[in-house]
This record gives C-alpha cells, structure tokens and sequence, in this order.
C-alpha cells in the first residue's frame, strides 16, 4: 500500500514564533498489555515537522510500544472525509467525525454551516467504520461571545446526530464546563458519550461521571502545573477511564513541545498508573475494555 498523506498545518496549539525542538521523541518502553489512543488526529502535522513520516510509519511505531488501535477523529470537512477513507484502509483505525466548536462560527459566517452539517451527518451514517460523532462541543477559550450561538446550536445538532445513528458522542470543552453541561442535559446525553482531553477538576469530573460519561485523559496529566487534573483522575472509577493523545498535540512529559503521536500514550499511561496506585498492566488492561464499550466494540 502506498503511503499515505498527512496533511500539514503552520502551527501547533502551544506554537510561538520562537523555534523550538520539534524532533520526535524516541520510542518509549512498550507497555505491559494493549491499549487504544482514543483520540488522534492523524490527519495534521505541524509544518516545522521535518521528518516527514507517513501515515504508515505512525501507526507501526504505536503498536510496537503496545498501541495497536487508534480513533482518528476528523473535526472539518477535509479532516472528516480522510477519516472515513483511512478507516477503511486500515484495520488498526476506526473513526469520528464532527465540526471543531471553532469551525462553527466560521462556517457559519459564511452561511456555509447548515450544509457542512448534513455532509458531517451523511460521513458519520456511511459505515460501521465510523464510531464517533466528534469532536464536537464548546470552546470558549478561541471563540468569543459573538461566535457561541452558532458553537451551540452546532453542538446541539451532533448530539442530536450520535443519538439517531447510536454512535459514540465525543465532546470537546473548553473553559465552558457548566454550558456543555447544560446543553447535554438539554439535549440527553447519548449512551455512549467520552469527555475528550478531560481538562476540569474533581467536581466537574463528578458530574460528568453522573451522566455516564467516559473521561478521557491526555499528556496534559503529566504536565507540572496539572494537580487539579491529576485530582480528578483520582476521583474517576477505573471503568469510566480512557486514554488519548490529541496528537499531534499536548504531547506528555518529559517531550512537551514537541511533535505527538500515538507511541507517545506510554507516558501518558505511566503516569496515570501512578495516579490511580494501581498496577500498570491493571490499567492498561481496563482502559482497553473501557474504550471498546464506549465506542461499541472491538475493531
């Protein structure tokens, strides 16, 4: 099979114009039992990359180290459609697909959002490859007020969407907690809904939790300044938790900065590990269950 295209963009999430290590860390010790990167986009890398690896070669450096599945999740249209094409290429992906909260109001202002909407809605229907709708949600950090009426009735849409095709509901939130709360109250959270990068504390992890949510967690867990985090790990039964990258960004400890993927989830379960005081391949052993029953089965 040829390789395949990844396509490129200008900046990462923690980018700046100052230049950076953007080498890709070495392959860490594999872990002791399979897990699932919940949560990839292996459809973007960052343009200061420069080793130029396909599609291919991500994916056997992830089963080598214990990481043989991978959700890749496409959150525009370009992304969305390369999903569903790669997951059927390949048997080591499954995938979701969904309008980003911040690509609402774009598409939107164009008066472009209702048709993106219905060709989201026909990807997701094509194939059992298609596990997710997501991810979708709300992100109050990149959008101001002016856009938060087209995040949420895009929002509003995919939960209705993960509800009549019985797909997983992948929920983006950031720093709009108690809005994504109230609009899944609103709407009735799907049977199978993942919290994706879980980035709220204890009490907001218990809420979630109520609801029947999976909270899934990135590198973000590792970072110094992440106690609340790491409290709210702690306070999440182990079958209720997921892992993920989020590559190629918010790559884990001790390689933050530089380019993610999926090889990179034995740092990020290492931790967790710890967190939880509890046997590694015990984890490793759940979060893999765990993933399966919230995407609906094994692939």
């Amino acid at each position: 099979m040829s390789a395949e295209p990844i396509r490129k963009r200008a900046a990462t999430e923690e980018g700046s114009g100052k230049r950076r290590d953007r080498s890709r860390p070495p392959l860490p010790e594999p872990l002791p039992q399979p897990v699932v990167d919940n949560h990839c986009h292996l459809d973007i890398a960052d343009a200061e990359d420069e080793e130029h690896v396909t599609l291919e070669q991500l994916l056997e450096s992830a089963a080598a180290v214990g990481v043989p599945r991978v959700v890749q999740i496409g959150c525009d249209l370009p992304g969305a459609r390369w999903s569903v094409a790669r997951a059927h290429d390949h048997d080591a992906l499954v995938a979701g697909v969904a309008l980003h909260p911040n690509e609402a109001p774009r598409l939107d202002s164009a008066g472009a959002l209702d048709d993106a909407l219905a060709e989201i809605a026909a990807l997701a229907g094509s194939s059992e490859r298609v596990r997710a709708v997501g991810e979708t949600g709300l992100d109050h950090y990149r959008t101001g007020p002016e856009g938060r009426e087209a995040q949420e009735r895009s929002f509003r849409a995919h939960i209705a969407l993960a509800h009549r095709l019985g797909k997983t509901l992948v929920v983006h939130d950031r720093d709009a907690h108690d809005d994504v709360l109230r609009v899944l109250d609103d709407e009735g959270m799907p049977e199978r809904t993942v919290m994706h990068c879980f980035s709220g504390d204890a009490d907001f992890a218990r809420a979630c939790l109520e609801r029947g949510a999976y909270l899934s967690f990135a590198g973000t867990v590792t970072f110094t300044n992440a106690a609340p985090l790491r409290a709210a790990l702690a306070a999440t039964p182990l079958d209720r938790v997921l892992v993920e990258t989020d590559a190629p960004y918010l790559t884990p400890m001790p390689y933050r900065g530089r380019p993610n993927a999926s090889y990179l989830v034995p740092h990020t379960m290492r931790a967790m590990a710890e967190v939880l005081g509890r046997d590694l391949a015990e984890v490793c052993a759940a979060v893999n269950g765990n993933t399966d029953a919230a995407f609906g089965g094994s692939w």
